[in-house]
């Protein structure tokens, strides 16, 4: 054992994804090495980008990018799941499939409320998915739609297909919403290679007319993919809400490789304007995750009124090593759900993300510690009986001004993933180069930093752990970083040292989170 690793407490407990029971398979269903716990997964085959979120009768429905032949990119169709809690979802048949040499690239869903499509019946609105048809056949993309009457399980093409078609190599992804002060659909497609949206107006989701065009800005060093457009309410401005574009960028994002940006401003039902900073460059851009996983973040749809959440989530991997990540029988999960709200500040906006309070009901046993005057190494046994497995972490740092501390998650003998908090540095940095399996790519180990303030003297920090993930809401979310992680044991271990300076007092809390699929 190395000695300067601290001792951590293993025990055992009830959980069936840290112990199979004896006699056991080796790798039970949902129980794989590296399968996630509380994220969303396919039960095999590949998946990426979330498509379709939208609620409808009691249903979070989620639809995504997946591959009904294998593990790997290709084939594209829609699977489908849904939950009634966002925590436990419940998978469902393959929703839209390839066929004749059209593949169903990335979209999104509606509830046609005002049946302005027709395809309803007996009183009761269509869900209509509106998705980009990849022709493999010949270089063109172009928009499609299909419906469905008995809440989603099954699915009719719509015999006009496309309904939107420009005749470019490159033009998918749309998002559609109702815009209640125009009466009518808008549509917002992206127009990669060109580093635009486009948005397109409708009055029964059929016949598309060109509104006008959003860009280049913010960063432009990758193709432009998964716009969505909506409102989201103002922090401690009562009523006030601003427009905030999405736009994911293939590449060029703060940690390398893919990423999502956002742009704050407002939409007058046919041209959306951004404020300061929309300038060129990825030093102008706003960054709504500054880890290396985090992409093709869209937000659900028809969320009830008085829920009032914009909610969304991401596709937990990154372009440059998706393909390569080992897991199996499936491969790519989703990041956990989070409510939107936008947070002004000194210099300028922020898109804050909360975890959705219903994964509270995951919680199970938790334990406390608080710290005072802590220069060095802490002691944190009673904190890692409740660790050892998938967790979530809150804690609260009392920092002095020339503060530098670790706070690490160990697993084995050699792994670690550092999150490094600089005061001086204005920074929080996430290393994952020793954190397990990270071999299989090149691009896999590595850092990602974001910028962090303290607030009245305090920095708050939130993780969520599972299998294969790390998620960490800095300042109630002002600041998140997601990453994959792959350690080679199951068991985990915090471990909290003071390299510089001092910290006045820290609070740490943290919880057992039981598994989504205890019921699978």
């Amino acid at each position: 054992m190395d000695s300067r690793r601290p001792f951590c407490i293993v025990v055992s407990i009830a959980l069936v994804f840290l112990c199979a029971a004896p006699g056991a398979r080796a790798e039970e269903p949902y129980r794989e090495k590296w399968r996630p716990q509380f994220h969303f997964t396919p039960a095999k085959n590949w998946m990426n980008d979330p498509n379709g979120l939208v609620y409808y009768d009691g249903e979070y429905h989620l639809f995504y990018q997946y591959n009904p032949e294998g593990d790997k990119w290709g084939h594209m169709s829609w699977g489908h799941a849904v939950s009634r809690d966002l925590a436990r979802w419940e998978h469902l048949p393959v929703a839209l499939r390839e066929e004749n040499d059209v593949m169903i690239f990335s979209g999104s869903a509606v509830v046609d409320w005002k049946n302005t499509s027709g395809f309803g019946k007996d009183g009761k609105p269509p869900m209509v998915a509106i998705y980009t048809g990849h022709h493999t056949k010949k270089p063109l993309q172009n928009q499609h739609i299909a419906y469905s009457t008995d809440r989603g399980r099954t699915w009719t093409k719509f015999a006009g297909n496309p309904v939107l078609d420009i005749g470019a190599k490159d033009f998918r992804d749309p998002k559609v919403f109702w815009h209640e002060p125009t009466g009518r659909w808008v549509m917002v497609v992206s127009w990669p290679v060109q580093r635009k949206v486009r948005f397109y107006s409708s009055p029964n989701l059929k016949e598309w007319t060109h509104l006008a065009d959003f860009g280049p800005a913010g960063s432009t060093a990758g193709i432009w993919e998964c716009p969505d457009l909506f409102p989201v309410p103002v922090e401690n401005k009562v009523g006030e809400k601003k427009w905030v574009l999405i736009v994911n960028v293939g590449s060029g994002a703060p940690a390398g490789g893919s990423g999502c940006q956002f742009f704050v401003g407002d939409f007058d039902g046919r041209r959306f304007t951004a404020e300061a900073p929309a300038g060129k460059g990825k030093e102008s851009a706003l960054w709504a995750d500054w880890g290396r996983d985090f992409y093709a973040a869209v937000s659900w749809g028809d969320v009830p009124k008085d829920d009032g959440r914009r909610l969304w989530l991401g596709w937990m991997s990154n372009g440059e090593y998706a393909n390569d990540v080992p897991t199996s029988p499936w491969r790519s999960a989703m990041s956990i759900p989070r409510a939107l709200t936008l947070r002004k500040t000194d210099p300028g906006w922020l898109l804050v993300q909360r975890p959705v309070n219903e994964l509270e009901r995951l919680r199970g046993e938790s334990v406390e510690v608080r710290l005072k005057d802590l220069s060095g190494a802490a002691n944190l046994a009673e904190l890692n009986k409740v660790t050892t497995g998938p967790f979530e972490l809150e804690s609260e740092l009392e920092p002095s001004a020339e503060s530098v501390c670790d706070l690490k998650l160990l697993t084995g003998t050699a792994e670690e993933t550092v999150f490094r908090v600089d005061i001086p540095g204005r920074k929080l940095t996430l290393d994952r180069t020793r954190s397990g399996r990270v071999d299989f790519h090149k691009r896999f180990p590595g850092t990602a930093s974001a910028p962090v303030r303290l607030l009245d003297g305090r920095l708050k920090m939130r993780l969520f752990v599972d299998t294969s993930s790390v998620e960490v809401f800095v300042n109630d979310g002002e600041a998140v970083v997601t990453s994959l992680i792959l350690p080679t044991a199951r068991e985990y271990c915090l471990d909290l040292r003071v390299t510089k300076g001092d910290l006045r007092t820290a609070t740490l809390r943290a919880w057992k989170l039981a598994s989504a699929w205890t019921a699978k």
